[in-house]
């Protein structure tokens, strides 16, 4: 294994779980957290562990994908990526995790655009922590 120097920890403490409350060390977060309604939860202004990833996926991918732009010297519109996370079970009755990550690159050619996604999903963290984990789907819109 590579060696690994940490640049950035990010620290969040959950009390109560699914139906509790998350805070972040620096006071950002600081929300409820519930059980949407589709598991059974009462659902209402919470936010919920598949949200919180979500949120995290795309922004670190549209991250690797303007980075990788940046490096080939594309130039694009704004681009914008939407992370659908899925929760459901295997068939050993097993719990996991699915994504599906739609992404718009404007103003670029689509063959361009599909290798600059597919060069995003390399460089990206969240991609690389998911690899051969969880099945994620990308998906040029």
């Amino acid at each position: 294994m590579a060696t690994f120097e940490s640049i950035y920890t990010a620290l969040a403490t959950v009390t109560g779980g699914r139906n509790g409350h998350v805070t972040s060390s620096d006071g950002v977060l600081d929300m409820g957290v519930r059980m949407p309604k589709e598991m059974g939860g009462s659902g209402g202004a919470y936010t919920n562990p598949e949200q919180l990833f979500a949120a995290g996926y795309a922004a670190c991918f549209d991250s690797a994908l303007n980075l990788v732009i940046r490096t080939e010297k594309v130039r694009t519109g704004t681009t914008q990526v939407t992370a659908a996370v899925s929760l459901g079970k295997d068939n050993a009755g097993r719990y996991g995790l699915a994504v599906k990550l739609e992404v718009a690159i404007p103003d670029t050619d689509p063959e361009l655009a599909q290798s600059l996604m597919e060069k995003a999903h390399q460089v990206c963290p969240y991609s690389q922590a998911t690899h051969g984990n969880i099945n994620v789907e990308l998906a040029l819109i």
